[in-house]
């Protein structure tokens, strides 16, 4: 089970690792987005600096504002010390990292504001 915590806004966060091609963890913060459909969201420029495969280019998506192209990329990130090969999406105009809903369909979500207890296991 791993913690999150909420921002000002009342945001959900979550501390995850991406595993890059060579080995190297690097930790993020990542925002839960219950809207979001796919497993996770990067910056492209992150993928590729992770030295993610790209498995397919140029895939469209439905997004908030319409329709969009996305890379697709085969990602490694580690939740509680488990690590999940999943597949990324990755965008030039996406600013934050976004773990989607699939999650919830494997892990337990809590949400107690005002106890503030965040929890993803």
């Amino acid at each position: 089970m791993i913690e999150g915590k909420f921002s000002r806004k009342g945001e959900l966060f979550f501390e995850i690792d991406f595993v890059a091609a060579d080995g190297l963890i690097i930790t993020v913060d990542a925002l839960l987005d219950t809207g979001f459909t796919d497993w996770l969201a990067i910056n492209t420029q992150d993928a590729v600096s992770l030295g993610w495969q790209l498995v397919d280019s140029q895939e469209t998506r439905l997004t908030a504002q319409g329709e969009a192209q996305f890379n697709i990329y085969a990602g490694t990130v580690s939740l509680d010390g488990q690590e999940f090969n999943i597949p990324v999406i990755g965008g030039e105009e996406i600013a934050e990292v976004l773990l989607g809903l699939p999650w919830l369909f494997t892990r337990r979500l809590v949400v107690d504001i005002p106890n503030n207890l965040l929890t993803l296991g």
